[in-house]
């Protein structure tokens, strides 16, 4: 067995070596030196290592000691050798340099993806400040920095695999080593520019000399806090990213506080990027159909307008100049026709024109098919909201046991009612009565009367919800949308008008939020509006059923055994059979029925 014993030498920098029969070995890789006094073999330490500031000997466990006294004079033979040390510190004993490293993600997570860097090399940063972000399947997480200093370097690089524990940063906590690096490089970007500004001056050296304009130089950008970014906001709890649609304004556009400036598209809502400032848009640093995320950086804004002025004033000199230089081209051919006029040539007759013959078309087997051309076809990518609402509908018909049943309602009753206090009933709330309203108050009737219409399968149990949250489907022009109008069963009429079309004109204009669309236990959806007489509805998860309304058509009916003409509606539930069976399914078809057919049983309870 071996001990070490650290003796520490000369301040100002030393050697540090481990002594062993007779011979020095250092801890690292160095140069050999031969000292023919002693008989022994020195070993000297690297010329750039300055802070190696102990001897290490080691001790023979049982055997005694080494003799340190020819130690210290081989040490003291190296000083003539004259070991230049720089003030580079070795990181691992200054202790200047620490690591950042992944940080513990959860029980169930055992790895993710460094997906961003949210700092550079160079850049400062404090104690717990996020420097980059590590996805996984469940959640995000930041990696901070564990101490306040200057990133030094990265380690990994975005994409990687990480686990708990794994190193992706070196920081420095006093700057030293990357200060001077970027001193190096703003040197070199220095003499590069200037290099670059005789190169473009060389051309100019035999043009006039109005050649060379003030605009030429490149615009500031402005003072120090007069450019501000414009980010995208938070989107929601169960939205992680998004899809950048469109842009509002231009660079060089005027904008006020909280303008909307673009428009981010995600699988449910649509969000709008507000200007943070007043001021003009310098620059976009994103475009559209990029995937971001919140508080991904898509422009810069000016608050005082500097470098957005002067880049406009370049671009209208700039597209100034070529009409003159093309009215220059355009005078040329007047000369020379003026030429051509003076000194008139033989002109000779043109030759007639060969007629070609067209290339015969490809020969076709009568079985091969008759395709239409690529140029008559758009390719066109779906949007983030379709791709969801494709997603939902499809994982729908995978998971659920779907069946429809169907009937058929007179709408006489509930069409005079609505004729007798249509203007009373828009005197009072504001708003017209119309048929949803009525539907809805049967559905609450229907589910009330039926409790395991309003529940849902949760793995192996039942969640019965004592609670009544109508879904109504809504198209807009960019798919489907599904808001929720809570507490159904303690509205009246009105009541349930108002939410309804608050919620429409939301859904249209793509103002609706998330909280306004999530839940619901059982969703209504009216293809009657756009006069579709039959379908089967798909359930929305997680919901175990819904209500498909059609459009009302008078047909012949019997009544009181006469064949008179009636307004009839067919409506149609699909329903999870796992959970629902026909029996009761039938029995709240027919409770809508009776509830829409004879309004009047709402006021009695029957």
């Amino acid at each position: 067995m071996f001990a070490v014993l650290r003796r520490k030498v000369i301040a100002s920098g030393g050697s540090s070596a481990l002594v062993f029969r007779n011979s020095v070995h250092p801890a690292l890789s160095t140069t050999r030196v031969c000292n023919n006094a002693l008989g022994e073999k020195v070993l000297s330490l690297p010329r750039r290592l300055s802070n190696a500031g102990y001897i290490c000997h080691l001790i023979n466990s049982g055997r005694g000691t080494f003799n340190l006294r020819p130690t210290r004079e081989v040490v003291g033979s190296l000083q003539p050798f004259n070991i230049q040390t720089s003030k580079m510190k070795f990181s691992s004993d200054s202790g200047d340099l620490v690591d950042a490293v992944v940080p513990f993600m959860g029980e169930s997570i055992t790895d993710g993806t460094l997906a961003t860097f949210l700092k550079q090399p160079g850049d400062k940063v404090d104690v717990d400040e996020p420097i980059a972000q590590v996805e996984t399947d469940k959640v995000t997480i930041d990696v901070a920095s564990t101490e306040a200093g200057v990133i030094q370097k990265f380690v990994a690089k975005e994409g990687d695999t990480v686990e708990p524990g794994t190193k992706i940063a070196v920081i420095s906590k006093s700057g030293e080593g990357v200060a001077s690096s970027k001193t190096t490089s703003d040197e070199a970007s220095s003499q590069s520019s200037s290099t670059q500004h005789k190169i473009e001056e060389s051309p100019n050296a035999g043009a006039a000399p109005h050649a060379v304009t003030p605009e030429a130089t490149t615009p500031s950008l402005g003072i120090s806090g007069d450019l501000v970014d414009a980010v995208v906001p938070f989107m929601g709890e169960s939205i992680s990213d998004g899809t950048l649609a469109t842009f509002l304004k231009q660079p060089g556009d005027k904008v006020d506080v909280d303008e909307p400036i673009a428009q981010v598209e995600t699988d449910k809502v649509t969000i709008d990027v507000a200007s943070p400032e007043a001021g003009f848009i310098q620059k976009f640093v994103a475009k559209e159909g990029d995937t971001v995320e919140p508080g991904t950086k898509i422009a810069v804004i000016s608050k005082s307008g500097e470098g957005v002025d002067s880049s406009k004033k370049t671009s209208d000199k700039a597209s100034s100049q070529p009409p003159s230089t093309e009215h220059k081209i355009e005078e040329s051919p007047k000369v020379g026709s003026a030429t051509q006029a003076e000194k008139p040539k033989a002109t000779t007759p043109p030759e007639k024109p060969k007629a070609t013959t067209p290339p015969p078309p490809p020969k076709t087997s009568a079985s091969d098919p008759q395709l239409p051309p690529k140029e008559r076809e758009r390719r066109v990518p779906m949007t983030r909201l379709r791709k969801r609402v494709a997603s939902r509908l499809k994982d729908s018909q995978n998971t659920f046991a779907l069946l429809t049943t169907f009937n058929e309602v007179d709408m006489t009753n509930l069409m005079q009612l609505r004729s007798d206090y249509k203007d009373a009933f828009f005197d009072k709330h504001g708003v017209k009565l119309g048929f949803m309203s009525g539907f809805v108050k049967a559905a609450v009737s229907g589910l009330q009367n039926q409790p395991v219409i309003n529940a849902v399968i949760d793995g192996d149990d039942i969640i019965y919800r004592d609670y009544v949250d109508i879904s109504i489907a809504v198209g807009t022009p960019k798919g489907l949308v599904v808001p929720v109008v809570r507490n159904a069963d303690k509205m009246n009429f009105g009541e349930i008008e108002k939410e309804i079309n608050n919620l429409a004109e939301k859904a249209t204009a793509g103002s609706i939020s998330m909280e306004e669309m999530a839940g619901g236990s059982f969703t209504i959806s009216n293809g009657g509006v756009y006069g579709s007489l039959l379908s089967t509805p798909i359930i929305n998860p997680p919901q175990s059923a819904i209500l498909g309304m059609h459009s009302i058509v008078n047909r012949p009916m019997v009544v009181g055994g006469n064949i008179v003409a009636r307004p009839m509606m067919y409506i149609a539930l699909t329903y999870d059979h796992r959970l629902i069976d026909g029996r009761e399914a039938v029995y709240f078809l027919r409770r809508i029925k009776d509830v829409v057919e004879d309004p009047r049983r709402l006021l009695l309870d029957i």
